[in-house]
């Protein structure tokens, strides 16, 4: 029990320290607090619902795992480096493909609550 209990104590402060120092992640927290609300009336049922929230959590989870490697790479070289970018570039299209998906999970349940 304590070894989860360490790990969500590393967990807070990985998330306390994308708030402190990442916009992307304080821009991604704020749409989570405005969103949440939303997808609880915009569902119509329980798995629309939980889609909303998972898709809104995918883009954060995504988020941090850019972070993180942009960090590592960072850490790795600071100087400009081919193979470098490309792996940055790479976890950059990551958190694309992660926020057009949840953009059309939202757009479907919506469209799906207007009728159309």
């Amino acid at each position: 029990m304590g070894r989860i209990y360490r790990a969500f104590l590393y967990s807070c402060a990985g998330i306390a320290h994308g708030l402190r120092t990442e916009r992307a992640i304080k821009q991604e927290i704020a749409l989570l607090v405005v969103a949440l609300p939303l997808a609880l009336v915009i569902g119509a049922g329980a798995w629309e619902r939980l889609a909303l929230i998972l898709a809104l959590l995918a883009v954060l989870c995504i988020e941090f795992l850019n972070t993180a490697i942009e960090k590592l790479c960072d850490h790795v070289t600071p100087d400009r480096h081919d193979a470098i970018k490309v792996v940055k570039d790479m976890a950059s299209a990551a958190c694309l493909c992660v926020q057009v998906g949840a953009g059309l999970i939202w757009l479907t349940v919506l469209a799906a609550r207007l009728g159309l």
